[in-house]
C-alpha cells in the first residue's frame, strides 16, 4: 500500500533493458553518440516537431531552472500559480539560474490559473519602470501539484494572453505523460500548437531511472541552453544512459501506457474514496495523484497497517479531526493494493 509519490516507484523493465544494452563497448561522450541523436529523432517525431532542439538532464529541478533561465533576464517575473512546483519545491532553483528573478505567484482554485488571473498580475507589472520587475515568461505546470489538469484549450489560453503581452511560455512537463494519457490529445496538441515554447518533459517520475528532457520549440534557444547546461554542471559525460531511458519510453509509446496504467488505479482509488462518507476529496482527481481529508484515527490505523503517504499536517491532535493527505500512483500501482488500502480505511 505505497502511495507516497511516483519518485519512490522502482524503474520500467523496458527502462533498464535499454540502458543495460547501451552498457558495452564505446560511444561518443557528451550527447555526441548515436543512442542520444536517436532518443532526440523519436521525440522530435512523437511531438511533430522536426525543428525542435531536445536536450537531456538528469532532474526535473535541472529542466525546469535551465529552460526558465533562457527564457528569463535577471530582472524579470516569472508567472505561475502559486502552488507550483518551481516555487514550493525547487529551494530558488529558477531565481538561482536566472541570476534573479523573481517568482510573480498567481492564484487560482484546483492549482491551475485563469487567464484573467494571469492578465491581472501582468497589469500589475509596471513595465518601463526601473524599481520593479519586468515581464518574463508564464510558467504552466501540468499535471498541476493539485493533480488536475490543463486541458489544450485551457494552455492556449493562457499562452494567447502571455502572447499579447510579448512573453514567452514554459511548461513544466514532469508529469506531462498523465496529462496526455488522461485527456486523449496528442503532445503536440498539449505543448507547442497551444502555445508553449519550452517544455521539460520528465520520465523519472513515469518509470524511469533518472531522464528529462527539454524540448525547444524555438532552435534559436539551442546554444544559450547548451550553455548554461553546462556552466551548471548538467552535461553528462555518458549522456547515452539519459538517452537510453527515452528511448524506451518512446518505443511503442511506453511512456503513454505507463502514465495511463497509473491514472487507472489512481481513478479506481478515487471511486472507491468518493463512496465513503468520512473521506473528502479536496480536488477534482484527473491524472495520478489526489489529495484528501480523512480522520485522523484512520490515518493512525493506516499507518499502524503499513500504508505509506504524504501526510499535510501532524498525526498528534484529536482523533476524530479531518486531515488531509496526498495519495500518488504509479505504473507499478496494482488494483489489489488499492483495494487493500480502501479496507485500511473503511
Amino acid at each position: 500500500m505505497w502511495f507516497s509519490s511516483d519518485n519512490a516507484a522502482g524503474v520500467a523493465p523496458e527502462v533498464l533493458l535499454a540502458m543495460t544494452n547501451a552498457a558495452p563497448g564505446w560511444a561518443m561522450a557528451y550527447g555526441n553518440d548515436e543512442g542520444t541523436s536517436r532518443a532526440a529523432d523519436m521525440i522530435r517525431d512523437r511531438f511533430e516537431a522536426p525543428e525542435a532542439a531536445v536536450y537531456f538532464v538528469a532532474t526535473g529541478t535541472a529542466a525546469n531552472s535551465l529552460a526558465l533561465a533562457c527564457l528569463a533576464e535577471p530582472w524579470n517575473a516569472i508567472y505561475c500559480h502559486q502552488s507550483a512546483h518551481i516555487e514550493e519545491d525547487e529551494c530558488n532553483g529558477p531565481e538561482f539560474f536566472s541570476g534573479g528573478a523573481k517568482l510573480a505567484l498567481i492564484p487560482g482554485e484546483h492549482g491551475r490559473m485563469l487567464p484573467e488571473g494571469l492578465q491581472a498580475r501582468l497589469d500589475r507589472t509596471a513595465q518601463g519602470d526601473v524599481h520593479g520587475a519586468q515581464r518574463g515568461p508564464l510558467s504552466i505546470t501540468n499535471a498541476t501539484e493539485a493533480g488536475t489538469l490543463y486541458d489544450p484549450s485551457a494552455v492556449d489560453a493562457l499562452s494567447a494572453v502571455a502572447m499579447k503581452a510579448d512573453v514567452s511560455v514554459h511548461m513544466d512537463g514532469t508529469r506531462f505523460a498523465y496529462a496526455v494519457a488522461a485527456l486523449g490529445c496528442t503532445p503536440a496538441e498539449l505543448s507547442w500548437k497551444a502555445g508553449v515554447d519550452i517544455l521539460c518533459l520528465g520520465a523519472t517520475k513515469n518509470g524511469a531511472i533518472a531522464a528529462e528532457a527539454v524540448i525547444l520549440f524555438d532552435p534559436k534557444l539551442a546554444w544559450e541552453f547548451e550553455l548554461r547546461r553546462k556552466r551548471a554542471g548538467h552535461l553528462f559525460s555518458k549522456m547515452r544512459f539519459l538517452a537510453a531511458q527515452f528511448e524506451a519510453m518512446m518505443t511503442d509509446d511506453l511512456w503513454l501506457e505507463l502514465a495511463g496504467r497509473a491514472n487507472a488505479t489512481a481513478g479506481r482509488l478515487a471511486d472507491g474514496l468518493s463512496k465513503l462518507s468520512h473521506a473528502n476529496l479536496i480536488h477534482p482527481v484527473e491524472a495520478n495523484l489526489m489529495f484528501v481529508e480523512l480522520p485522523r484515527r484512520i490515518h493512525k490505523s493506516a499507518r499502524a497497517k503499513g500504508a505509506a503517504y504524504a501526510l499535510i499536517g501532524d498525526l498528534d491532535g484529536p482523533d476524530d479531526e479531518m486531515l488531509a493527505c496526498r495519495l500518488v500512483c504509479s505504473a507499478q500501482t496494482t488494483g489489489e493494493e488499492v483495494d487493500a488500502f480502501l479496507k485500511v480505511i473503511t
